[in-house]
């Protein structure tokens, strides 16, 4: 062997040296984030055991929400009907001009008699007539 193969073959062992450590450095990188891997996959596993042993839990709690729903839903169906019910109720209001007319003929009473109804508009025209059987009608004293 020459001379010159030995220095090549010294450059060559030089090379494959630092080649060795270099790829020592990255095999080092490479355990330490599959550690981190590890951990982060652990963790996961940790949260998800947890979520399920507190599913039972939720379970009761999505049956009181259901619970409540049905509660609100009943509510607001009676609430409806004691509107519907207090609409029913209300009182009808006249204008003074025919409260006027009634109190001077002393008529009483939520309902009116037709007949003493009549006999108290005789004296209006038919235009009048209409208009306060109308407004009577509206306010609920007729039919």
């Amino acid at each position: 062997m020459n001379e010159e193969m030995v220095n090549q073959m010294m450059a060559a062992a030089e090379r494959l040296a630092s080649a060795s450590e270099a790829l020592e450095r990255v095999l080092g990188k490479l355990d330490a984030q599959q550690e981190m891997l590890n951990a982060k996959v652990d963790r996961i596993v940790a949260a998800v055991e947890e979520n399920i042993a507190q599913t039972g839990d939720l379970g009761k709690v999505e049956a009181g929400a259901i619970d409540l729903q049905q509660r609100v839903a009943e509510l607001e169906k009676s609430n409806a009907d004691l509107k519907a019910q207090a609409a029913r109720m209300a009182r009808k209001t006249i204008s003074p001009v025919v409260s006027a007319l009634i109190g001077k003929n002393e008529i009483e009473g939520e309902r009116m008699d037709p007949a003493v109804l009549n006999k108290t508009l005789a004296a209006l025209s038919v235009e009048q007539r209409i208009a306060v059987k109308a407004e009577l009608a509206r306010a609920g004293m007729i039919e």
